[in-house]
């Protein structure tokens, strides 16, 4: 069996179309097509679904591409170690509520330093193995990465905070407590649609607990959140990052402060590597630099 074909397959099941999967490689579509279907003839079995309009992987298919993953980054990774200047493309996994990672200026000023790497940052709260996945790192809460990871801090400690405008406030008075929040209109937020909302997580007397608010309004949009929050429709709660800059203006008010204390913050977490690719041995010192 042509070993090179197993790069086309999995382009095409990243891509799920063979023009995407052709440009990215730098060959022709043809190519791209023609290489799967000797891949499919060698092993006697059809890998793809292909239509007009779509390209989807049979269910063979998605079980071969599923065990290539791993042992194909662990191989581009050891190839880019024995590069002298960090190139190619790296591919992140970033959590929806790491917004000093997401605000633009760290990932800008990486780009404009390293103009070889091109950066693919999938932005999911979708819990899955980034290894098996072809990601070359994620960013998450630190509390919440597998153990046989290695974490590098990207964020100071941080904090939740439920939050309200004055407005909503003035009408509907503040909690007191965090049961309160039972007699109040919420705004919520879910990882997927298929999953429960969010529990609100607090401590009281050095013991946690939770209170499920049952939201009025949930979203995994934490866009939407805020602009619900601003505009009147609620109690939200969200990273301090991602209000603080409207608590500071007074647009909107922190509620509950004494029962959210302040917890460890977000990672860039990767594997463990013995020959670290450079591209991503550049974005761990970037991030360190801008730390420092």
């Amino acid at each position: 069996m042509d070993l090179n074909l197993l790069p086309l397959l999995l382009a095409v099941a990243e891509e799920r179309n063979f023009r995407a999967a052709a440009d990215r490689l730098g060959v022709t579509r043809s190519a791209v097509s023609q290489g799967v279907r000797r891949l499919e003839d060698g092993l006697g079995i059809q890998l793809v679904m292909r239509t007009t309009r779509s390209v989807r992987l049979t269910e063979a298919g998605a079980r071969l591409v599923d065990s290539l993953r791993g042992p194909m980054a662990a191989v581009q990774g050891a190839l880019e170690a024995r590069e002298e200047a960090p190139r190619g493309r790296l591919r992140l996994a970033v959590t929806s509520i790491a917004h000093d990672f997401l605000s633009g200026p760290l990932l800008a000023r990486f780009a404009e330093a390293y103009p070889q790497v091109t950066l693919d940052v999938t932005v999911t709260d979708d819990e899955f193995d980034i290894v098996a996945h072809g990601y070359d790192a994620g960013v998450r809460l630190g509390e919440v990465i597998e153990q046989d990871m290695i974490a590098v801090l990207v964020s100071g400690p941080q904090r939740e905070v439920a939050a309200a405008s004055p407005a909503y406030l003035a009408r509907r008075g503040a909690p007191a407590h965090p049961r309160d929040l039972l007699d109040h209109r919420c705004i919520g937020w879910r990882p997927a649609p298929d999953t429960a909302p969010w529990r609100w997580e607090f401590v009281e007397e050095g013991r946690p607990f939770d209170v499920m608010v049952n939201p009025q309004i949930t979203t995994n949009d934490l866009t939407l959140m805020l602009r619900l929050a601003l505009a009147d429709g609620g109690i939200t709660f969200a990273p301090w990052d991602c209000l603080s800059a409207h608590v500071r203006s007074g647009a909107l008010v922190p509620l509950l402060e004494e029962y959210l204390p302040p917890f460890p913050g977000f990672s860039l977490y990767f594997p463990q590597r013995q020959n670290m690719a450079p591209k991503l041995r550049a974005l761990i010192d970037h991030i360190r630099a801008a730390r420092a």
